[in-house]
C-alpha cells in the first residue's frame, strides 16, 4: 500500500473539488483548541490591559467620562509637552551615533581579517547582560560632579541629554550590532569579484555593492535603537536630571503624583512613536528581498593590512571604552566611600543595610528569571508551534500570530501601566494576582513574546511538512510525533528562547517598575531605588551581582547546548 492510499480519503481532494477537504481528527480538536486557549490567555494579557489603558486616558479622578479633555490637557502643559521633543532628540541622535559606530565595527568583524574578531565580539555583547542603569551609574562615576574626568566635559554637565545620550548608546550597541552583523554577513563574492574584475575604486565599490546590500539591515537597526532609546526608563531616571522625557514623565505622575489619568495619557503618547517605528520597520523588512541565490558564492575577505589595522585600532578603542564603563562600575561598587576613602572593601555588597530591598530582592530576580525561562519558553513555544503546525482554520493562526506581535511594539511602561489598571481593576477575578510574583513573571514573559515567537516560529519553519504527513498516514498521535520529532530538531531554538527570556528577566526595569511589592522586590528595582536614595556604590555592587548571574548562566547556557546537541543532534554533522 502507497502512501497516498494509507491517507484519510476525506483528505483528498476529489475530482473536481475547488478545494481540499480535511477529516477531523482528535489530534485537530486538540489543536484547535489550543488555539483558541493560547488565543484568548493572549487577549487577556494583552489586549484587554490595553483597552484598560485607553479607557483610563478618557476618564477624570473620579471615573467618569471626559473624552479627549485629559489629551487636551497635556498637549496645553508646556513642560509635559517639552518631554515629547527630548525624548525625540535623544533617540534620534542616539540612533544615528550607534548606527555609523555598530556598523563600523560589525564591518570589521565580517568583512575584514582583523586579528582578535572573537574577542571583540564578546566585548561588545557585554551590556546585554546587565540593566541600562549600569551605564548610567559607571557614567557619575567617570564624569560626574565627583567624577574622575569631570574635566574632559569642559563644564558641561553629564547629567542631562549629554548623559541620557551616552549611556544610551552604551547599552543598545550590542543590539544594533547583532543585527548588522547578520546584515553584513550575507554577501555575494561574485558582485565584489565582478567589481574588481572592473577595476572598480575600493570606496565605490563599498557605496555600490556593501551599503545597498545591507540597506534593510541598517533601516532595521535604526529603527530598533530608536525604539529602544525613546521607551528606555532607567537611563534617564539615573542620569537625567531635570531633562524630563516621555519615559520619566509616566513614573512621575504615576508613583509622584498619583495622576493615573494624565499617566495613562503619556503612556499613550508614548505608544505612538513605538507603534510607529514598529511599522516602519515591519514596511523595510516586506520590502527585503534575498540576497543570495543558489548559485551565490560565499563571501570571504582578504587581507589587507591597512585596513585591518586601523579598524583593529577602531574596535580597540570600543572595546576599551566598554571595558572602562563596567570596569568603573566595578571598582566602584568596592570603594568604602567616594571619592574621599578609596580603601576597597565589600560593604557596599551588604545590601540588607541599603534601602533596596536587601539580598532578597536579588533572588527574588533568580526566581522570576527561572519562572519565565521555563514557562515563558513552553508557552511561546507552543504557540508558535499551533501557528505553524495545524491544520486548516488559518484566521485562527492569523490571529494569534497578529496578538503576538503586539508585545514588540509595547514599551515596558506602557504595558506596566496597563497592568495595573487591568488586574489592579476591583471586578477583574484576576486582581489575586496583582502585587505577586505571578504578575512580574506574566508581564516580562508578555513584555518579550513577540521575539522568543518569532525565533520559534524560524525553527518550526524548517521543518518539512511531510513529517506531519507521514505522521498522519501512519495514524500517529501528534503530541508523539511532537516529542519525538518536533521538539529534538528546534531544541537549540528553544533553549535560545529561554536563555533570552532569563537574561531579559534579571534586567529588566520598565515593566516591573509598578508592578512589584515590597515581598517581590527585584534586583534592577533595587538599583533604582538605590540610586534614589543616593547609594549609588551599592547600585553599582547590585548591578554588577546581575551582570555576573547573568554571565554565569550564559556560560552554563552553552555547556548545556553543546551537550544537548551532542545527544539529540547529531544528524547535523555529517
Amino acid at each position: 500500500m502507497s502512501t497516498a492510499d494509507s491517507i484519510p480519503a476525506s483528505t483528498v481532494p476529489a475530482r473536481g473539488a475547488s478545494s481540499v477537504r480535511i477529516k477531523l481528527s482528535r489530534d485537530d480538536y486538540a489543536l484547535r483548541t489550543g488555539l483558541v486557549v493560547v488565543i484568548s490567555l493572549l487577549a487577556i494579557l494583552v489586549v484587554l490591559p490595553l483597552y484598560s489603558l485607553l479607557s483610563k486616558s478618557l476618564e477624570d479622578m473620579d471615573g467618569n467620562f471626559v473624552g479627549l479633555q485629559n489629551f487636551q490637557e497635556y498637549f496645553q502643559t508646556p513642560a509635559l509637552l517639552t518631554s515629547i521633543t527630548n525624548s525625540l532628540s535623544v533617540a534620534f541622535f542616539s540612533a544615528i551615533i550607534v548606527l555609523v559606530l555598530a556598523f563600523i565595527y560589525a564591518y570589521a568583524l565580517t568583512r575584514t581579517k582583523m586579528p582578535f574578531r572573537l574577542f571583540f565580539r564578546g566585548v561588545a555583547l557585554i551590556p546585554i547582560l546587565a540593566p541600562s542603569l549600569l551605564a548610567a551609574i559607571s557614567l557619575i562615576y567617570w564624569f560626574g560632579t565627583q567624577g574622575v574626568l569631570k574635566s574632559w566635559l569642559f563644564g558641561a554637565s553629564i547629567y542631562g541629554p549629554i548623559g541620557v545620550i551616552m549611556a544610551s548608546c552604551f547599552w543598545v550597541f550590542p543590539h544594533a550590532l547583532m543585527i548588522l552583523i547578520t546584515a553584513l554577513s550575507t554577501a555575494d563574492a561574485r558582485l565584489y569579484e565582478a567589481a574588481e574584475a572592473l577595476r572598480t575604486p575600493k570606496w565605490r565599490i563599498f557605496w555600490t555593492v556593501t551599503l545597498p546590500g545591507a540597506k534593510y539591515g541598517i533601516l532595521s537597526t535604526g529603527f530598533i535603537v530608536f525604539t529602544l532609546v525613546i521607551t528606555d526608563f532607567g537611563v534617564p531616571k539615573v542620569i537625567g536630571g531635570n531633562f524630563n522625557v516621555l519615559a520619566t514623565d509616566v513614573y512621575k505622575q504615576v508613583v509622584g503624583q498619583q495622576n493615573f489619568e494624565m499617566g495613562a495619557v503619556v503612556s499613550l503618547v508614548l505608544l505612538l512613536p513605538a507603534v510607529a517605528a514598529f511599522i516602519a520597520d515591519r514596511w523595510v523588512q516586506s520590502k527585503q528581498v534575498a540576497l543570495l541565490s543558489a548559485r551565490a558564492v560565499p563571501f570571504q575577505p582578504k587581507s589587507e593590512p591597512l585596513r585591518d589595522w586601523l579598524l583593529f585600532g577602531f574596535c580597540a578603542t570600543i572595546a576599551f571604552i566598554f571595558l572602562a564603563m563596567l570596569g568603573m562600575a566595578a571598582y566602584a561598587s568596592f570603594v568604602t566611600f567616594w571619592p574621599y576613602n578609596l580603601t576597597l572593601s565589600l560593604n557596599n555588597y551588604d545590601f540588607d543595610l541599603m534601602d533596596g530591598g536587601g539580598w532578597e530582592a536579588y533572588f527574588n530576580s533568580i526566581r522570576m528569571a527561572i519562572y519565565c525561562a521555563v514557562f515563558g519558553s513552553g508557552l511561546i513555544f507552543f504557540g508558535s508551534y499551533l501557528v505553524e503546525k495545524a491544520r486548516g482554520v488559518s484566521w485562527l493562526r492569523t490571529i494569534l500570530h497578529l496578538i503576538a506581535m503586539m508585545p514588540l511594539a509595547i514599551p515596558g511602561l506602557v504595558l506596566g501601566i496597563a497592568y495595573i489598571f487591568f488586574f489592579n481593576h476591583p471586578d477583574n477575578p484576576l486582581g489575586f494576582l496583582y502585587g505577586t510574583m505571578g504578575i512580574l513573571v506574566i508581564s516580562t514573559i508578555v513584555h518579550f513574546y513577540t521575539v522568543s515567537h518569532l525565533t520559534s516560529l524560524t525553527a518550526l519553519k524548517q521543518l518539512d511538512p511531510e513529517f506531519e504527513t507521514v505522521s498522519l498516514s501512519l495514524k500517529t498521535p501528534v503530541w508523539r510525533t511532537f516529542g519525538k520529532v518536533t521538539l529534538p530538531v528546534c531544541l537549540p531554538a528553544l533553549l535560545d528562547v529561554a536563555s533570552y527570556l532569563f537574561l531579559n528577566a534579571m534586567t529588566t526595569v520598565a515593566a516591573v517598575v509598578f508592578l512589584y511589592s515590597p515581598e517581590t522586590m527585584l534586583a534592577s528595582i533595587a538599583v533604582l531605588n538605590m540610586d534614589d536614595a543616593g547609594d549609588i556604590a551599592p547600585a553599582a555592587a547590585m548591578a554588577l551581582m546581575i551582570v555576573y548571574t547573568s554571565a554565569i548562566f550564559r556560560l552554563l547556557h552553552a555547556l548545556l547546548t553543546r551537550y544537548l546537541k551532542r545527544r539529540t543532534q547529531v544528524w547535523r554533522t555529517r
